[in-house]
């Protein structure tokens, strides 16, 4: 039986208008779904028009201006709902989820769906839990000693994969998803006899001990940051307080 990083896989992504998942919006979105090593993948696209300017920092990233996306993008609800669906049936079929950074992908993803539908991004896992794998996260466990950063271009570097179009919502999902890949067969010894559902459990440890990792490391440098603990998804502030 082929191990999970040889299996099926999806992935998801988002474009947006800021770094901030309680304010910021989404503005582009992708999914796409892969049913084996090197086959071509099914994408999935939305492009939204998130009924806020696109700041023009945001338009350095992704190249989306306002008037694209004012032009072009769709009214956020509807896609939301629709993103929400696609991700509840790779659920329901136990397909992995790959999501790069997951809290802050799945996050804005969930304040969106409360923000334009009255939801959360819970209420579609409900009978079927998301098993989403983060190759930020693995990637710093599993190579937790390794200096330099660990953003999605810079693990394509390390591992090989081609970054085509970087912060196309599409092409991130695609190099995000073949970097999971790869982090699978180089640490095959780790990895090969843990399930995707299991994995997902540890990653959630996993990233709570890197967030107070790097809480320490800011406070020996005279900060008192705090970073999130929560994974894949950061609870809704009134749930938190």
């Amino acid at each position: 039986m082929a191990c999970w990083y040889e299996g099926p896989l999806a992935a998801f992504d988002t474009e947006t208008t800021g770094v901030d998942v309680e304010t910021d919006r989404i503005v582009s979105a992708a999914v796409v779904i892969q049913e084996a090593p090197g086959s071509r993948p099914r994408v999935n696209r939305w492009l939204v028009n998130p009924g806020v300017p696109v700041p023009a920092a945001a338009t350095e990233v992704h190249g989306l201006t306002d008037e694209q996306v004012q032009r072009n993008g769709r009214w956020p609800a509807p896609v939301m709902y629709e993103i929400a669906e696609v991700l509840a049936e790779q659920a329901r079929v136990g397909r992995p989820l790959v999501v790069m950074n997951a809290p802050f992908d799945l996050t804005l993803l969930d304040r969106e769906l409360r923000r334009h539908r009255a939801s959360s991004l819970g209420r579609w896992f409900d009978r079927n839990p998301l098993l989403v794998l983060d190759p930020r996260v693995l990637d710093k466990h599993l190579d937790r000693y390794r200096k330099g950063r660990r953003t999605l271009a810079d693990l394509c570097a390390l591992y090989g994969v081609p970054l085509e179009a970087a912060h196309d919502a599409a092409a991130d999902a695609v190099a995000a998803l073949e970097v999971t890949r790869a982090v699978g067969r180089r640490f095959a010894t780790r990895l090969e006899r843990l399930s995707p559902g299991e994995l997902h459990t540890l990653q959630a440890v996993w990233h709570a001990a890197q967030a107070r990792g790097l809480e320490t490391w800011f406070a020996r440098n005279g900060s008192r940051e705090a970073v999130d603990p929560a994974w894949p998804l950061r609870p809704d502030l009134p749930a938190a307080a």
